[in-house]
């Protein structure tokens, strides 16, 4: 699963873009997807596949929590790794004064078709448009942020994942360089491997 450049990712007409303006976009990951039919949107996506309980990291709610599958167990761990379980920090919530939520305009609030921190997995939903969606992650390690978005082509769909992180003690530099090679080469090539699956599984003739 291919790492994208910068330049590539910042040419999307992504809100995200002057969202997060300030934020360090620490990569971005994507995976194509086949082109079943035309039209097809990232809400439509996310609500289809396994009515509705797909999360960010493309895993079924249920199977993610009752029996999780390699690629769910994946992302529950880099998500438990930002949340500081793993060094025995403890999580805290995120709160109205740190919540990239604070940056939300009128007119996002209005476009979004979700509510600002709906539970999202172990995230919580920032916003949601048709074809971007972004939640995040704050606890005493990093403040961090997923950016889901869907790209149609003439050929096929581009499903791009790109993570911001911004520090919140010197530490975090340090801790993110630590389980860089974890999401690298295990947590990232997983979890977009399932996106593609319950992509097929969604929109597949067969």
């Amino acid at each position: 699963m291919p790492r994208v450049s910068t330049q590539e990712f910042e040419r999307l007409p992504l809100r995200v873009h002057t969202f997060l303006a300030g934020v360090p976009l620490h990569d971005v990951w994507s995976v194509d997807l086949p082109r079943w039919r035309a039209g097809v949107t990232l809400d439509e996506f996310l609500r289809t596949a396994n009515n509705g309980k797909l999360d960010m990291c493309g895993c079924s709610k249920s199977s993610c929590y009752s029996r999780p599958p390699h690629s769910c167990a994946c992302c529950s761990t880099f998500v438990f790794s930002l949340d500081g379980s793993s060094v025995g920090i403890a999580s805290q919530p995120a709160t109205a004064g740190k919540s990239f939520a604070t940056r939300l305009t009128d007119t996002d609030r209005s476009r979004s078709l979700g509510a600002a921190g709906r539970r999202d997995g172990f995230f919580r939903v920032v916003y949601r448009l048709e074809n971007e969606q972004l939640v995040e992650l704050i606890n005493r390690t990093a403040h961090a942020a997923a950016l889901s978005a869907l790209v149609e082509t003439a050929t096929a769909y581009r499903f791009y994942l790109g993570v911001y992180v911004s520090s919140v003690s010197r530490f975090t530099p340090f801790y993110m360089a630590l389980i860089d090679p974890v999401r690298k080469l295990i947590v990232y090539p997983s979890l977009l491997h399932s996106v593609r699956a319950r992509w097929n599984q969604a929109f597949g003739t067969g």
